[in-house]
């Protein structure tokens, strides 16, 4: 009787490195808003012909949970689409879109404390997604 030895995969599945990843992202976010609200940041943000709004967890959440997966699922669709450039369109439309996240934080008026806290929170989600969530197979 002949045994073969298989070898073993030390890498986690694309699928669970994803999750990990769209879970780092709103987890990060949270950590900087809490780091803020201790530090004493006022996260009243004023639009221009809006009234007064405050950002608290909620939110905070919800768009870097849903900004999250609407990453991923962009990556599966490139990667099932446009093939083996797939990583490389995504990165730079991830990019791209973290850049344009920056408008809106432009436009309104709040203190600077606010405004860095929600900067790094505009940069901590993209950066999880690159970081954790193209394939490292290729």
């Amino acid at each position: 009787m002949s045994t073969t030895a298989q070898p073993v995969s030390s890498t986690t599945s694309p699928r669970r490195r994803r999750a990990v990843g769209v879970l780092v992202a709103a987890a990060s976010c949270v950590v900087i808003w809490i780091i803020g609200a201790l530090g004493g940041v006022d996260y009243a943000v004023r639009s221009p012909g809006q009234p007064e709004a405050v950002v608290n967890l909620v939110p905070v959440v919800a768009f870097s949970l849903g900004s999250a997966l609407l990453g991923w699922a962009a990556l599966a669709l490139m990667e099932r689409f446009v093939g083996r450039r797939a990583t490389v369109v995504w990165i730079a439309l991830a990019v791209a879109v973290a850049l344009l996240s920056f408008v809106p934080l432009f436009q309104v008026d709040a203190t600077g404390g606010a405004k860095v806290a929600l900067g790094a929170m505009h940069l901590a989600v993209p950066a999880a997604l690159i970081a954790l969530m193209p394939r490292r197979d290729r």
